[in-house]
């Protein structure tokens, strides 16, 4: 019988689960997806943690009654609340860490969204998540906005690993490489160690599908309407290329002799957002050794039953990627314009999923007072 999440193992991707639930923890889930589906990390998101408090409502009652009579706002409520689950998740994860020497068993939790275009708060904020964790394979997850860029090295300089998340362009990921760079070098610098620093950069897929191919509709006719449903790859494939560029530099050389580990892709919304596509698609069609795909479990057990895994679908992909992106710009799609869009929403919806987690805590930490 075969088994497609072994194959992808195998490659050498690293397969990481995109959601986090306190059910799952108190329930071993999380353990048995580690020891059955091959899944090696965990990444959450403002959304995540909305869905998962809204629907395991009884699994955190406890906790909200403490906090409730603590006197605690919702916005302390949610840090602690969701703390607790990464590092119980981490907990969860410290052997595969150990054995991978950080480089997997890691678990992502996101600065507060509505910092996303702040870099002093979003530097506090960093700080204080590391040391509520408190836990060596956390990542802390910073977006990779303009005022975001300078965050992720001061954090990185300061020994806190690193996931950079929302990248949907690859000049923008250019820069992501080099912010992460930087903080390592400065922490070269200072004469501290780097070998236990290590950082993830978060490039989103289905989206840039569900965006290009929306702008290809409203343009119209066979040629633009023949590209639809090839973007997301090609971009994601050209940020790999532009991985492997780094890695070939005199400047990663130096950082790599320092005992630095790489700051590995990270491929995200994985899930297809058309019901047309194959549901493997942003898996299967960005595999290659030493890559991270998280996926939400639908995907996840999607490409359990039925993935067809092929190999190597990253390195000698450029050419192809930057010819789609030639045909696209030709048909009429601004991408820069695309690209933009895609990261203002990305931040806004997150930050509308944090104002929904904030709600629906508060009214639970309401309803305990009212009770007792």
């Amino acid at each position: 019988m075969t088994d497609p999440l072994k194959a992808l193992s195998d490659l050498g991707v690293s397969i990481w689960l995109d959601d986090l639930a306190r059910t799952r923890l108190t329930s071993g889930g999380l353990v048995r997806l580690t020891e059955q589906d091959h899944v090696v990390g965990v990444t959450t998101n403002p959304s995540i943690f909305s869905k998962a408090i809204s629907a395991g409502a009884d699994a955190y009652a406890t906790q909200v009654a403490s906090l409730a009579a603590g006197q605690a706002d919702a916005d302390f409520a949610v840090r602690e609340m969701t703390t607790q689950d990464v590092r119980d998740a981490c907990d969860v994860l410290s052997e595969i860490a150990a054995a991978t020497d950080g480089v997997d068993g890691r678990v992502s939790i996101e600065v507060d969204p509505r910092l996303a275009r702040q870099t002093g708060p979003t530097i506090e904020q960093a700080r204080a998540l590391w040391q509520m964790v408190d836990r060596p394979n956390l990542l802390v997850k910073i977006p990779a906005t303009a005022e975001g860029l300078p965050a992720i090295t001061q954090a990185l300089s300061e020994g806190i690993s690193v996931n950079v998340t929302l990248i949907f362009s690859v000049s923008r990921y250019r820069e992501v490489i080099d912010a992460w760079a930087t903080g390592l070098e400065k922490r070269l610098a200072a004469g501290q160690d780097v070998r236990s620093v290590h950082s993830v950069a978060s490039f989103f897929v289905s989206r840039v599908d569900s965006a290009v191919d929306a702008a290809l509709e409203k343009i119209g006719g066979d040629e633009a309407l023949a590209l639809r449903a090839k973007a997301g790859l090609a971009n994601a494939r050209l940020a790999w290329a532009a991985y492997q560029e780094f890695r070939a530099n005199d400047r990663w050389a130096a950082l790599e002799a320092a005992g630095a580990f790489p700051q590995r892709p990270l491929w995200a919304s994985t899930s297809t957002k058309d019901p047309a596509l194959p549901d493997d698609l942003y898996v299967v069609g960005l595999a290659g050794p030493g890559c991270v795909n998280t996926m939400p479990e639908p995907t996840l057990r999607a490409v359990a039953d039925h993935g067809h895994v092929r190999g190597d679908t990253l390195d000698g992909q450029a050419e192809a990627s930057l010819q789609l992106f030639d045909d696209l710009a030709a048909a009429g799609v601004d991408l820069d314009a695309v690209f933009v869009q895609l990261e203002d929403e990305g931040v806004d919806k997150f930050e509308q999923a944090w104002l929904e987690l904030l709600g629906t805590v508060n009214e639970a930490l309401s309803a305990d007072r009212g009770s007792s």
